[in-house]
């Protein structure tokens, strides 16, 4: 069949590596590179050289992205463990502690404050009670925020800790992850076995040698040239001929195709259909919101907590506390050196929508990115996705399509390539499908599905 995949993020990436075998493929993507959030950027490291820094996708555990751990092997990317440490600066500084029991106390004044030990009591109570939480979670329909206010866990662990941790893990500001679904998050913490007291129990995180760019060149390389890159596709139509592709910069093509992959966000898919696309399609994609995030490569170290010993490699910076006054921003700074093991005169530092501008003279770079929000709508649009897939031919991925991360995007590629006939060579290996997976594949056979204009 001749396919088209739209977006060459880790979901495009994916299909395209399953399918290109099987099928006269064609991945289009509008940008001038490959990779979606898989970007790696060049700074100076200050001893004459140069360092791959990642900007956006950075590590990756073996526990949980078992699809990811699969298409690395196959295509030979090498990786490296990493450093994952998380801490919390609020105030300025008068907040702060790192994320091991000593840590805890790397603000000295901690041992003094109640609230302090107020928060360590229910961080052991949540971590040890969460999982007898979801049947209550599920049954009331509550939001993690409803479920901690009504179990009376306090404001110092809600405000300082677990808020602010799911906020740093989603990219997503701390009063929107007060009104995430409490039976997803606490489902995500549970697989991901962060309710683990013992870190050393916890995944094992590690991160691509050289950056994420050389799993984009290796996982590329068999198709490169079915690659059409600086290329945006500006309308898909169906009819009974097949699916008519426009596409192009300046110029505009157009290509028959038999099958299409949406494997962009579901706002640039539903921009693309246009009227073309269904009810169901509008309400389903049209109900995954997304949260853009500034992302900027310097190497400022006041965007990091006050304490040196509170230094982790991912450090929740925010004004005040998320309750306090209204919604207060959120910043985000990952510290790239133990993330990446990077040797560097200064600090690499990424910080995701800083609370205060970097010094413009030691900015390296900026982007964004946009991440999806898991509210109660988006969930119900995931499980409804399965009505939709493969209808006239088109089909929808992504990492959206699941908890938002990197095995999510993977996931769910292969999940669309598995139901056009090319299922990856460790399909039957992982039994337990993901949310990803599980959304992304169709309710029925793909075969002579005819997509009805509603």
């Amino acid at each position: 069949m001749k396919i088209a995949i739209i977006g060459s993020g880790i979901a495009g990436l994916s299909a395209a590596w399953a399918l290109h075998r099987d099928h006269e493929i064609t991945l289009f993507e509008q940008d001038d590179r490959l990779g979606g959030h898989s970007n790696t950027v060049d700074m100076p490291d200050g001893f004459g050289g140069q360092v791959a820094v990642d900007t956006g996708f950075i590590v990756y555990n073996t526990h949980n992205y078992p699809n990811l751990v699969k298409l690395f092997e196959a295509t030979g990317v090498a990786t490296e463990a990493s450093d994952m440490s998380f801490a919390v600066s609020i105030g300025k500084g008068h907040t702060e502690y790192f994320g091991d029991v000593p840590g805890m106390f790397a603000q000295r004044r901690n041992i003094l404050r109640p609230s302090h030990w107020l928060m360590i009591r229910d961080i052991m109570r949540f971590y040890k009670e969460a999982p007898s939480y979801l049947d209550r979670a599920r049954e009331a329909n509550l939001s993690i925020g409803e479920l901690l206010a009504g179990l009376g866990y306090s404001s110092a662990f809600r405000y300082r800790h677990l808020l602010p941790m799911a906020g740093a893990i989603w990219s997503t500001p701390v009063e929107q992850v007060n009104e995430f679904p409490a039976e997803s998050f606490i489902n995500f913490f549970q697989n991901h076995r962060l309710l683990e007291m013992d870190l050393q129990a916890r995944p094992v995180w590690r991160t691509v040698t050289g950056g994420s760019r050389t799993y984009v060149d290796k996982v590329t390389r068999l198709f490169a040239d079915h690659i059409a890159m600086g290329c945006p596709v500006r309308a898909v139509r169906r009819s009974d001929e097949g699916i008519e592709v426009s596409f192009g910069a300046e110029i505009l093509e157009q290509a028959t195709f038999d099958e299409v992959i949406f494997a962009c966000h579901p706002d640039q898919a539903l921009s693309i259909l246009g009227t073309e696309a269904s009810m169901a399609e509008r309400d389903i994609l049209g109900s995954i919101a997304y949260e853009k995030n500034r992302a900027i490569l310097h190497t400022d170290v006041n965007q990091m907590p006050r304490r040196k010993r509170a230094w982790a490699s991912w450090n929740y910076i925010a004004a005040r506390e998320a309750h306090e006054d209204g919604p207060s921003p959120v910043a985000l700074t990952y510290w790239m050196n133990k993330l990446q093991n990077l040797n560097t005169a200064e600090p690499a530092l990424l910080t995701l929508n800083p609370l205060e501008e970097p010094d413009p003279a030691k900015v390296i770079g900026e982007w964004s990115y946009d991440h999806p929000q898991f509210t109660r709508a988006a969930l119900r649009g995931q499980r409804a996705l399965r009505e939709i897939q493969g209808a006239g031919g088109v089909w929808f991925c992504g990492a959206w399509c699941g908890h938002g991360f990197h095995e999510d995007g993977a996931a769910a590629g292969f999940a669309v390539a598995k139901a056009l006939g090319s299922p990856v060579p460790w399909s039957d290996e992982i039994t337990e499908m993901s949310p990803s997976a599980e959304n992304a594949a169709p309710l029925a056979p793909p075969a002579r599905r005819v997509y009805a204009a509603e």
